[in-house]
């Protein structure tokens, strides 16, 4: 998609063209993630960037390990230890 340029409103507000909002799938009312990266204001829906911090998460994590099911063990045994401790 080609670059668009967008004139900066009062308020700081920036109206996203159409085709860009659809090209991320953006909705009215839809949370994004905004950064700035390497001098550059970048933007991406919040699936998106869900989507990304699960990939990068799901490098570390071994195959059928499901962080979950480890925190909700941890929580359960600290759960037991505090009521031993009373």
């Amino acid at each position: 998609m080609a670059a668009r340029h967008v004139r900066i409103a009062p308020g700081g507000r920036v109206v996203i063209p159409a085709e860009f909002r659809k090209a991320l799938g953006l909705a009215v009312g839809d949370d994004v993630v905004i950064e700035i990266k390497d001098g550059e204001l970048r933007l991406r829906s919040l699936r998106e960037a869900v989507r990304r911090a699960q990939e990068i998460v799901r490098k570390h994590v071994p195959e059928g390990v499901s962080l979950a099911d480890e925190l909700i063990a941890e929580r359960r045994a600290e759960a037991a230890r505090e009521a031993g401790e009373e």
